[in-house]
């Protein structure tokens, strides 16, 4: 018997029948992000995933060229899509020791014109976490019972 391969995006688009109240994805690397940006954009509020990104600014172009590696969608779409679906970036990194510490945390604020918004929250500055901004959607977080305490 030939064993047929499962993949996220199969995982995605059955978890999505399911309902969920919550999604979380390991780790995306390719065209199951279009799946993943589906999920993020359809009412599963406080789903999670990992992709691999040098900053969070880097991580719009990743998910975009992931999204077109599974399915056709203009870049502007891709993005009102990212803009809506996702509302925190956290950016991790590995140490000198080998060790992953927290970089940047970045609100994403929305679009301007085609342009996603990022608002840096928290950026590493040697040995800590500095707050370099103020969250400005506190009632989205709220709403999911989410205090700002809690980020």
């Amino acid at each position: 018997e030939k064993s047929q391969e499962i993949t996220i995006g199969d995982l995605l688009k059955t978890c999505l029948r399911m309902r969920p109240s919550r999604i979380i994805v390991g780790e995306v690397r390719s065209g199951e992000a279009a799946q993943l940006l589906q999920a993020v954009n359809v009412g599963n509020d406080g789903s999670l995933s990992t992709i691999h990104a040098n900053t969070c600014k880097d991580m719009i172009s990743r998910l975009e060229t992931m999204v077109l590696m599974g399915i056709r969608l203009p870049i502007p779409v891709i993005r009102r899509q990212i803009a809506s679906g996702f509302d925190l970036f956290i950016h991790l990194g590995r140490m000198r020791d080998k060790s992953r510490k927290v970089m940047e945390i970045a609100e994403i604020e929305g679009m301007d014109g085609e342009e996603i918004l990022l608002n840096s929250l928290f950026e590493r500055k040697e040995e800590s976490l500095v707050k370099t901004g103020v969250l400005r959607h506190k009632d989205k977080f709220r709403k999911a019972g989410i205090s700002y305490e809690d980020i």
